[in-house]
């Protein structure tokens, strides 16, 4: 079984222990929105996500995709990408990483850079709990650079 195979398998079996503890059904429809969603890097609106999952489910409705998508979120197997102003993008890429948006074509990249896995708290919110921390860089890409 090839590396990307078995990263695949093993996205799946994490989704499948999400939904049963958060005691839910594997539904065609979740999974068919579930494997849309890892199977691209474009980080996709709801629209964009039905669209793919329609070639496979062709009855499928735009609401069932957006409540799917929310509810990935809920059980930690996606988050949203915040700051984009635009309609809501879902990033189903689990493993530490960052964004950057471009301001002009909207285009979000995925990088890693570690030592932004490990920002520490501040003392100021230190008696929230942190779910999730994030950084997000916005700016413009090298094709919309030369377009100016």
């Amino acid at each position: 079984m090839s590396e990307v195979q078995k990263n695949w398998n093993n996205k799946l079996i994490d989704f499948h222990g999400r939904c049963r503890a958060a005691g839910l059904k594997m539904t065609p429809q979740r999974v068919a929105v579930f494997k849309a969603l890892i199977g691209t890097d474009k980080h996709p609106t709801a629209e964009d996500v039905y669209r793919d999952v329609r070639l496979e489910m062709p009855n499928i409705s735009l609401d069932t995709v957006n409540r799917t998508l929310l509810t990935l979120v809920e059980i930690g197997a996606a988050f949203v990408v915040e700051g984009t102003g635009q309609p809501r993008r879902y990033d189903g890429g689990m493993d530490d990483h960052q964004h950057f948006r471009c301001l002009k074509c909207g285009k979000i990249v995925d990088f890693h850079y570690e030592p932004y896995d490990n920002i520490d708290v501040p003392a100021a919110i230190g008696h929230y709990t942190v779910l999730r921390k994030t950084v997000y860089f916005e700016g413009y890409c090298d094709a919309c650079t030369h377009d100016n």
